[in-house]
């Protein structure tokens, strides 16, 4: 199959999905992106993302050397100081990444809406808008056909689900892979870190991101997002300040972000129908009511309009199916708790992966079904991988402390003060 007659449709814009499109356009290969937000700017609200020197590496691989440089101006240094806490601010454990001058192999802290944009450069006529997917249909020819509730469909010769959790294709593809509720709810809010607010957070939360563990079985995790401003960033970066009138601005401003997480059991007030924002902080208010004063001025300072409440769930871990000229990537397939902060990195690794294996077929290297059966052999590996030690990180900051909390303080304690066990223990934290 010649590369001028080859295409690949991929339905979702996130992350992993623009990633793809940009590894196949950098070699050559005819992408179409449909996504069913209606502009590049819809939903302008988001947190922040970790990207791990291998999601870093993804992005190097996939993008055009001037968009990677802009995605590198565009984030913040990811944090090589990372804390678990116990509700009154006292250290259960410290974990030190290494940390890297390269601008590849380093940890980089993103805005998710940001680098949306970024990923869009130089996508013009890739990505249609307004698509949102119902179903697909295989061809006697070998084409998969997708079609869009507004009545149009379209051919491609590989259709990749990158669709988010919700995914559409996979619920057709694979009605046996779902995503099932974890029994933990979060609560997530966030404010901007300014002359006035910064001298209200505590220095040990301004310093880096921190897992806070309380013993009603509920944490915190807290992270200042901060992107630096200087002059590399003002310019190559491509957005102005706050208040220039760039749409983008706000979310390349530093803040401070707290996500807030219990158990659904536990919270009966929340299971009323669309409980408001303010209603939602304060919740929080109230859960935390007797946690160190610097970590409720965090749930004070966040500003009503960021809090956001949402169920997590996780994929579960299912056997290879036959392989087929459809296939998916990131949460689409793997979808994971947060607790390991890992999903972009996931995503951004399948992308890289299933570009190679998708230029390969079409350059002639090897069949289609033979690049997509690789891929996936490696992605279940990994993928699932993933999903699991995020379930278990969950579970061991949510789910299965219980009266066992003290327990819980005392091993961490431990490894705090044994750094050979402690690395043994912690050490691939963040890197997937």
């Amino acid at each position: 199959m010649s590369n001028s007659s080859f295409h690949v449709g991929i339905i979702g814009a996130g992350t992993g999905g623009l990633c793809l499109a940009q590894g196949l356009r950098k070699a050559g290969v005819g992408v179409t992106v449909y996504e069913r937000d209606r502009h590049p700017t819809d939903r302008l609200q988001g947190y922040r993302l970790h990207i791990s020197p291998n999601g870093s590496r993804a992005l190097h691989e996939c993008l055009p050397p001037d968009v990677f440089r802009h995605f590198v101006a565009t984030c913040g240094a990811g944090n090589d100081d990372f804390k678990f806490l116990t509700e009154k601010m006292e250290q259960l454990l410290a974990i030190e990444t290494e940390g890297s001058s390269d601008a590849v192999d380093s940890h980089r802290s993103a805005s998710r809406l940001v680098l949306r944009q970024v990923l869009l450069e130089g996508l013009d006529g890739t990505v249609e808008f307004g698509k949102t997917f119902t179903r697909y249909e295989e061809t006697d020819t070998g084409e998969i056909v997708a079609h869009f509730e507004d009545g149009t469909s379209a051919s491609a010769d590989i259709l990749v689900a990158a669709d988010g959790g919700g995914s559409r294709v996979r619920r057709q593809f694979l009605p046996d892979a779902p995503r099932v509720d974890t029994g933990v709810f979060g609560i997530a809010g966030k404010f901007p870190l300014t002359e006035a607010t910064a001298p209200q957070v505590p220095a040990e939360l301004l310093a880096g991101p921190r897992l806070v563990m309380a013993r009603d079985q509920s944490g915190m995790f807290v992270a200042p997002q901060r992107f630096g401003h200087g002059p590399e960033r003002s310019a190559d970066s491509g957005h102005g300040s706050a208040g220039s009138g760039d749409p983008f601005a706000e979310e390349s401003e530093d803040y401070m972000m707290w996500g807030y997480s219990g158990l659904w059991e536990t919270a009966d007030v929340l299971s009323k129908p669309a409980p408001s924002r303010e209603e939602l902080q304060d919740f929080v208010r109230e859960r935390t009511a007797s946690w160190h004063p610097g970590l409720q001025k965090l749930v004070e300072l966040a500003d009503p309009a960021t809090v956001t409440l949402f169920d997590i769930k996780t994929s579960v871990p299912i056997d290879p199916w036959p392989t087929k000229r459809i296939t998916l990537i990131g949460d689409a397939i793997h979808s994971m708790t947060p607790f390991r902060g890992i999903g972009a990195n996931m995503a951004l690794r399948d992308a890289s992966l299933l570009a190679k294996n998708l230029a390969a077929a079409a350059h002639g290297e090897r069949t289609p079904i033979e690049a997509i059966h690789a891929y996936e052999a490696a992605m279940i590996g990994y993928g699932f991988a993933a999903v699991r030690s995020s379930l278990k990180a969950m579970e061991l900051a949510i789910t299965k402390r219980g009266i066992s909390f003290a327990l819980t303080k005392a091993a961490y304690r431990v490894f705090d003060a044994v750094p050979p066990l402690k690395r043994w223990a912690f050490g691939g934290l963040g890197n997937a």
